[in-house]
């Protein structure tokens, strides 16, 4: 997802300014999508730096699990520029503009083993979810939307950001009137 096209419109365009609004109602997690081989060889759509900028992501999600905007924001910087990851600037650039600990960040993606099992519990995830896209947003166990190929599809509730946060707030008020 870090290098994909359609993961950076879906996030630029409809999952960041929605978080924007409901973020406080909200456990929100990205989970990445790719493929386990019988060895146990995690690959990504877009190849090994895909696979790398998805563990920078996760590292930066583990690392800030009570602030979603910033492990968000950091991502959404870095898929901004899709085409420079895993180059250490941007990565530099992105933990500067968005408060996320870069000596942190290198240990989580350094650390043995740490990365890969956050990517390969992501990827397993989104398995299980049965999620094929990218990006595929999901609300409350439900498939919400997808971008894929440039385009919206499967977005019964709308595609635009206030159609979003009007079915998290109605999610949320639902949910708070039982309890």
């Amino acid at each position: 997802m870090s290098k994909c096209p359609d993961a950076k419109d879906c996030l630029r365009i409809l999952v960041v300014p929605a978080m924007e609004k409901v973020a406080d109602k909200v456990d929100f997690r990205l989970s990445f999508i790719g493929e386990v081989d019988k060895d146990d060889y995690i690959h990504c759509k877009h190849g090994p730096s895909e696979c790398l900028g998805n563990i920078i992501s996760l590292c930066a999600a583990h690392l800030y699990p009570n602030n979603t905007m910033i492990s968000l924001g950091f991502s959404t910087c870095m898929i901004s520029s899709y085409t420079e990851i895993p180059a250490r600037s941007l990565i530099e650039h992105c933990s500067s503009e968005h408060g996320v600990d870069f000596h942190a960040l290198n240990g989580c993606i350094s650390e043995e083993g740490k990365g890969l099992d956050l990517l390969r519990g992501s990827v397993d995830r989104s398995k299980n979810a049965g999620v094929k896209y990218s990006c595929t947003v999901r609300l409350d166990d439900n498939f919400r939307c997808i971008r894929d190929g440039g385009e919206w599809k499967d977005c019964e509730g709308g595609s635009k950001v206030e159609d979003l946060v009007g079915d998290v707030e109605k999610l949320y008020k639902a949910k708070n009137a039982r309890e």
